[in-house]
C-alpha cells in the first residue's frame, strides 16, 4: 500500500493548550481524512517494526516514506510552525511506533520524562507531533512536566538515567521502575492529552514530556490492538525576536 494516498485534514480546528511555564500544546482532532488508511499500513507492515536502542522509546518503530513525510510537513507548515515560533524547516522525520516494553524491561532513562532538544544549534528548534490511532482511551496520551530542580541538577539526573545502571540510578535518586506518569522529586506534571482516536498534538520539544502509560499489562506489538501512534519531528529555525 503506498501511503502518499493518506490525506491530512485540509481545514483542521487546532486548541491551544498553554502550560504555566510559558509552553504550548496544540490539539488537532480529525487529523487525518482516512485514518484507517495508516492502520491498515501499519499492520501489513508489522513484521517490519524494529526496537530503536539509540534513542529512549519504549518499543518498536517503523520509518515512513519520504511522501508521506512531505505531506506531514506541509501540515506543519500550513498550520503550526507558526505557532511554535518557528520559521523554516531544515529537516524532519516521521515513524509509526508502539510502545512495548514491560516495566521491567525499562531502562533508567525510561523511567523519567525527556525533550527532543538534544544536538540542536544556537537559533534552531525543534518541534514534535503525536497522532493516535488507537480507540482504548487506557492505552495512555501523553504528558508534559517541568522540573523542580536547577537546570544543572535536572542536567545531571538526565546524564545520569543514561549511564547509571538500574540499581544505581534508583538508590542514588529514589526513583523506581515505571513508566513516568506523574509528578516526583525532580518533575511536575503540568499536564495530559488524553488520547483520543484521529487526535494530533504538536508541541516544543524542548518541553520535558512522556508517553502517558497507565496500564503497561496492555502493551502490545499488534497495531490493531496496541498504542500505535505517528510521531514526527521538525528541526526548524526560530523566528527573530
Amino acid at each position: 500500500m503506498s501511503n502518499t494516498n493518506i490525506t491530512f485534514n485540509p481545514k483542521p480546528h487546532i486548541q491551544a493548550i498553554h502550560f504555566p511555564n510559558g509552553g504550548s500544546c496544540f490539539i488537532v482532532d480529525d487529523a487525518l481524512v482516512n485514518p484507517d488508511a495508516l492502520v491498515r499500513l501499519a499492520t501489513a507492515a508489522s513484521h517490519a517494526f524494529q526496537s530503536a536502542p539509540f534513542n529512549a522509546y519504549p518499543g518498536v518503530q517503523l520509518p515512513m516514506a519520504t511522501g508521506f513525510s512531505q505531506k506531514l510537513d506541509e501540515f506543519f507548515m500550513a498550520h503550526i510552525r507558526g505557532l511554535l515560533n518557528a520559521r523554516r524547516t531544515l529537516r524532519m522525520h516521521c515513524r509509526l511506533a508502539m510502545v512495548t516494553l514491560p516495566v521491567a524491561q525499562l531502562q533508567p532513562r525510561q523511567w523519567i520524562c525527556h525533550r527532543d532538544s538534544a544536538g540542536l544549534e544556537p537559533g534552531q528548534s525543534i518541534a514534535a507531533s503525536v497522532l493516535y490511532l488507537f480507540n482504548d482511551a487506557n492505552l495512555g496520551g501523553t504528558s508534559f512536566f517541568m522540573p523542580k530542580k536547577s537546570a544543572h541538577e535536572t542536567s545531571l539526573l538526565v546524564h545520569d538515567s543514561g549511564t547509571l545502571n538500574r540499581e544505581a540510578f534508583a538508590q542514588k535518586y529514589g526513583i523506581t521502575p515505571g513508566y513516568c506518569n506523574e509528578s516526583n522529586d525532580y518533575f511536575e506534571k503540568l499536564y495530559t492529552v488524553r488520547p483520543k482516536w484521529n487526535r494530533m498534538i504538536f508541541y516544543d520539544g524542548n518541553i520535558f514530556h512522556s508517553g502517558d502509560i497507565p496500564h503497561p499489562e496492555k502493551m502490545t506489538a499488534d497495531p490493531e490492538t496496541g498504542r500505535l501512534t505517528l510521531n514526527g519531528f521538525f528541526t526548524c529555525t526560530r523566528k527573530a525576536v
